[in-house]
């Protein structure tokens, strides 16, 4: 029996999906469930497995868009076994060489040759006396010649490599792209900014992080005390945690919090829902839970649709400070940065302090100033007193929920 393997839908909204690797080969005897191809859409990319055993024929190419319930490949069904084998995958690759770009003949411009002392200048600049024209006698090239000349696209160093690889973009990246760009031109995106003194959670984290980690196997991180601190925030500024819809603005009565995070296939933002309920440990559990299956790539559609409001870290990599850029439809993203020791004035006196700047981007459309600075404020406050604010002044029962 021949069974025809179409595309199933990764989501409501999505009609293609591209073909990213064929992880078998056309011929292999496949498992059930077996994973035969990874496939790309527009906002994940997801495993295809085997919907049977049986001899593997592929429909497709690598890097072909194809329709949601095309035929993709077939399966024989009836095939045997082959003895001793089993199931084939498909052998990676030899890395392609890259191209290298020919350098054609070049021109000689100087009849004679160069003196020593412009032998020297175009040694350092890792030219060569072929492109250059002199100016002396029978065309020798000078030392003020050696000095003026700059190196040209088809004047190469001596021994230079110059390889480029060209690589399409796979669908997440270029629907990524896209989002970005539209962002930039259909938002009044502006972006505020402030610093937290970041001592407070990190008396807190040293006092308790052990207890944590060992009562509820999760550490006790930076994000659970910003995503409450978040939480808070959109509580006392509603405006931040809504979205334009035509002429309509809708306002939501719940926090789900979208956490960017860095896949092996490019940027995804799971979704914490209805962080409004969750406690320390329910934050860090969740925030752990996506992050290992956006980083496994069996992050869902599901898991990445929707949200209120977005942090993003750029901190991890090492950055000070970035204007991060809206997730839409949201209004409003907060970037987190890394810390660094710093001067501060503390009670009148200067202290070395453990700062990190954070940033506010919104859409000016719906968001005025005066909320959007409220907000920024509202998170320092919170995360700069977090066991009045966040706790209820007691940290002991806060970190045991």
């Amino acid at each position: 029996m021949i069974l025809e393997m179409k595309v199933p839908s990764p989501g409501e909204s999505i009609t293609e999906v591209e073909i990213a690797t064929w992880l078998v080969e056309d011929g292999d005897y496949v498992e059930k469930d077996q994973p035969i191809a990874e496939v790309d859409s527009d906002k994940a990319t997801l495993e295809l497995p085997a919907e049977e055993s049986g001899i593997i024929t592929l429909k497709a190419e690598e890097g072909d868009a194809v329709a949601v319930g095309a035929v993709v490949c077939l399966i024989d069904t009836s095939a045997e076994k082959p003895e001793g084998g089993s199931s084939s995958v498909k052998k990676e690759e030899a890395p392609k060489a890259k191209v290298q770009e020919s350098v054609s003949a070049k021109e000689t411009y100087a009849t004679g040759t160069a003196s020593p002392s412009a032998k020297k200048i175009l040694a350092e600049k890792g030219m060569s006396s072929d492109g250059v024209k002199g100016t002396g006698k029978d065309g020798r090239i000078t030392k003020e010649d050696a000095v003026k000349a700059v190196p040209s696209m088809g004047s190469l160093p001596d021994n230079g490599q110059r390889g480029s690889e060209r690589k399409k973009m796979s669908m997440l990246r270029r629907k990524v792209a896209e989002r970005l760009v539209a962002v930039k031109s259909e938002t009044a995106m502006l972006t505020t900014f402030n610093e937290v003194n970041m001592q407070p959670i990190f008396d807190l984290r040293k006092q308790f992080k052990e207890d944590f980690k060992a009562k509820h196997g999760v550490g006790l991180g930076f994000m659970s005390f910003f995503t409450l601190a978040i939480v808070r925030a959109l509580k006392l500024y509603p405006d931040v945690n809504s979205m334009i819809d035509g002429d309509f603005q809708i306002k939501h009565d719940f926090q789900d919090i979208s956490i960017a995070v860095s896949g092996p296939k490019g940027l995804m933002v799971p979704v914490i829902r209805n962080a409004e309920n969750l406690s320390f440990r329910g934050v860090e559990s969740e925030v752990k839970r996506l992050a290992l299956r956006a980083r496994d790539g069996q992050i869902t559609i599901d898991e990445m649709t929707g949200g209120t409001f977005t942090i993003t870290n750029g901190g991890v990599f090492g950055s000070m400070l970035s204007t991060p850029i809206i997730n839409p439809p949201q209004s409003g993203i907060l970037g987190m940065h890394n810390i660094v020791q710093r001067p501060m004035a503390v009670n009148g006196e200067v202290v070395i302090q453990p700062i990190m700047y954070i940033a506010l981007s919104y859409d000016h459309r719906i968001i005025d100033g005066r909320e959007s600075v409220g907000f920024l404020v509202a998170v320092k406050e919170a995360l700069e007193n977090p066991v009045e604010l966040l706790m209820d002044n007691n940290p002991t029962k806060a970190l045991e929920m």
